[in-house]
């Protein structure tokens, strides 16, 4: 079982951009996607070397990831095509 704190936002912030406390972390962009309507947000760091930006999904369970939830991610399917 996930625990929430373990899947908060700012938790998520710190493990993937590792900010330190001279870099500052800013919010550039936050809404909804267009299938499901599930939150994201956009969080960016600057960094000697460049700045470096990631994108955070809301899942059902109130966690946030790197990921969107599976019924949000596009999929491919193989069909069968008929000659005609």
């Amino acid at each position: 079982m996930k625990s929430t704190h373990e899947y908060s936002l700012r938790t998520q912030v710190d493990k993937w951009l590792a900010p330190g406390l001279s870099t500052p972390v800013r919010v550039t962009e936050f809404s909804r996607t267009r299938s499901g309507g599930r939150r994201y947000v956009c969080v960016e760091t600057a960094l000697p070397l460049g700045s470096r930006a990631l994108l955070f999904f809301r899942h059902d369970d109130g966690c946030w990831c790197v990921f969107p939830p599976a019924s949000d991610r596009p999929n491919m399917t193989m069909g069968r095509v008929t000659e005609h």
